[in-house]
């Protein structure tokens, strides 16, 4: 079932959407060649504990960290450990944060040092085909409409969408109804309505789109071995334009 949010409820979900996006603004800083990702993750635990929050991610289940952070051809779901980052890498960071028993999810692309512009391309397109989608997450206009118009916007670049994995509802649960896939025809699934709360997040490849898991069990990498580039966020469904919930 897709529940809507009372306002207190978006109140709450706006207050661990600033905790995330303060988050990754820390992270910013410190993501350069040298750092390994077990230290962002640390960096990541310990603002979001400072902020009254708590790292929504770790333990969710089982996953031992309170980041994903997901290197090159790694997709989704990268656990935090001593591989340190090189320039030329690029590396996505996925957090979630939950306060007053309400959660935000958002998750950015950054590159490491001096990267190449096919490699740059990947991440400004899949940032672009994020907002192209919540441009379409307005009341009336129903949930495929989202989905339709990302895979679009990905493929006419030249790029491919993971397939595998999908966007969701989100609120007193880190994971609800609906699930909102980034691919697909317009036109179908549930009409929005104001006070509907997403995740969308695009997860782009440079080659296929075909994914597999490593033997973890949780690291998520292309087939074929190219880049892969994720972004989210969480938004609201208002009466106009949808509302960003997870930027600062």
């Amino acid at each position: 079932m897709i529940t809507k949010k009372s306002t207190r409820e978006l109140n709450y979900m706006r207050d661990a959407g600033r905790v995330v996006a303060g988050t990754f603004a820390e992270l910013e800083v410190a993501i350069k060649p040298g750092v390994t990702t077990k230290e962002l993750d640390t960096i990541a635990e310990d603002f979001i504990v400072r902020q009254g929050a708590r790292p929504a991610f770790k333990g969710l289940y089982g996953f031992p960290a309170s980041i994903c952070a997901s290197l090159n051809e790694e997709v989704v779901h990268g656990t935090p450990g001593l591989r340190r980052l090189q320039s030329g890498d690029i590396i996505g960071i996925d957090i979630g944060a939950e306060i007053n028993g309400y959660f935000g999810d958002s998750a950015v692309t950054f590159p490491v040092g001096t990267i190449q512009d096919k490699d740059l391309e990947l991440i400004r397109v899949t940032e672009e085909a994020l907002f192209t989608g919540i441009d379409q997450a307005v009341a009336g206009n129903r949930l495929t409409d989202i989905s339709h118009h990302i895979q679009k916007y990905v493929e006419e670049h030249g790029f491919s969408i993971v397939r595998d994995y999908v966007g969701h509802g989100i609120g007193s649960k880190m994971h609800e109804e609906p699930q909102v896939p980034n691919f697909g025809p317009p036109g179908r699934g549930a009409r929005l309505e104001p006070g509907m709360t997403l995740a969308i997040e695009p997860m782009v490849n440079m080659g296929t789109n075909e994914v597999m898991t490593l033997p973890d069990n949780w690291t998520v990498v292309t087939r074929d071995g190219k880049l892969s580039a994720h972004f989210e966020h969480t938004i609201a469904i208002t009466r106009g334009k949808a509302e960003v919930l997870t930027r600062l």
